[in-house]
């Protein structure tokens, strides 16, 4: 009598990863994203990148991308304001928001990674903001727009700590 499979297509087990000599350096296992496309994690041992791989389907499921590797803060905060802001606040309090992401904040820290984004950045952004001749009151608005971006992040297990 046949198997029955416990996978779906594409929802393959983890691989062993080999270097030139064919010995074993490492595990990756892919999945689907629930943009469609195909995304990979990678482990020291079988156990490590299966529990990595259940991470990232349960994610895929909530609609989450786990690919915060290479996601940047430009990105992050995009999707942040149409997935976390849009409808759950009035529309003034969301305009006010996706201005000082689109005119402040991603044009000084859009291109850093998120994982990368330290609190000397953050520390620095605020000081060229005061240079330029903003309010400090104007200041500390982009600093409460940065820092509940930043804790929907760390809800959201892309980054460990919050950095402002």
């Amino acid at each position: 009598m046949a198997r029955k499979r416990e996978r779906g297509n594409g929802d393959g087990d983890v691989w062993p990863r080999k270097n030139k000599e064919g010995k074993v350096t490492s595990y990756r296992g892919a999945y689907f994203g629930p943009d469609g496309k195909r995304r990979y994690v990678s482990g020291k041992n079988k156990e490590e990148t299966r529990r990595k791989l259940r991470e990232a389907r349960a994610g895929a499921d909530r609609g989450l991308v786990f690919d915060a590797e290479n996601l940047t803060l430009g990105e992050y905060l995009d999707r942040w304001l149409s997935g976390s802001v849009r409808g759950s606040v009035k529309q003034s309090t969301f305009d006010r928001n996706e201005i000082a992401v689109r005119v402040h904040i991603k044009p000084a820290l859009g291109r850093i990674k998120l994982k990368k984004l330290a609190p000397a950045h953050v520390q620095g952004f605020y000081q060229d903001r005061l240079d330029a001749g903003l309010a400090p009151a104007t200041v500390n608005k982009l600093h409460v727009v940065l820092h509940k971006a930043l804790d929907q992040a760390v809800k959201w297990n892309m980054i460990p700590r919050n950095p402002t």
